[in-house]
């Protein structure tokens, strides 16, 4: 059975979850307590030696550790529902989307978390080796975010989905984004809304509480 190492309440492992709900696949879920520092211990270096989850280990003992590998594997196991695009051109729109999702939506949140919460002092970046907080880069990403949730309402105004017509990645890592941004109390303004209608109906969606 494939092995998923997880933390429930950080946001990228729960785009790994999610993906996997949508695509009904099984899995065994470990969790690794981020809070107590087990990302860095030599077990789970051993693992995946970039300290960061989700890591996904397959049948064959590979383990395979970003959103967009894992959502690459699956999806050639697992056909069908389509989460990535049928077409050249969907995927093409979903991988686009799901880049802007990652770094205007999800990297804004982050910079704006990691570089002023006293708890990741000394750790304002994921990963084996430790990085100092730069307080500047968090008003930047209070910036950055509110653009991305400008132009992905825009987007909404015109497509059922953040890349077209039918749900995808981009949605998942889309919902994991506007989530996130609650932890920084930089929730988008309820004039947006195209993207607030999206986010019920995603909400509405199974694989949301995954």
């Amino acid at each position: 059975m494939l092995k998923l190492y997880d933390y429930t309440a950080a946001p990228s492992p729960r785009r790994a979850r999610m993906f996997l709900a949508e695509k009904k696949v099984p899995y065994e879920c470990i969790q690794v307590d981020l809070q107590a520092g087990e990302q860095l211990s030599d077990e789970f270096k051993a693992i995946n030696p970039r300290c960061t989850v989700p890591a996904l280990v397959t049948r064959d003992g590979e383990t395979i550790c970003e959103n967009l590998a894992i959502a690459h594997y699956i999806g050639e196991l697992y056909p069908e529902p389509v989460l990535i695009g049928a077409t050249a051109i969907e995927r093409a729109r979903v991988f686009e989307w799901n880049w802007r999702c990652e770094f205007e939506g999800l990297a804004a949140v982050a910079e704006i978390l990691r570089n002023t919460s006293k708890g990741m002092k000394g750790r304002a970046m994921t990963g084996p080796r430790n990085i100092e907080q730069i307080p500047e880069l968090a008003a930047r990403g209070k910036e950055r975010l509110g653009h991305f949730f400008e132009d992905l309402n825009t987007q909404l105004e015109s497509h059922n989905y953040v890349a077209g017509p039918y749900y995808s990645l981009a949605d998942i890592t889309a919902t994991v984004a506007m989530d996130f941004s609650k932890w920084v109390k930089c929730y988008p303004d309820e004039s947006l809304t195209a993207l607030h209608e999206w986010h019920d109906r995603m909400k509405a969606r199974p694989n949301y509480t995954a």
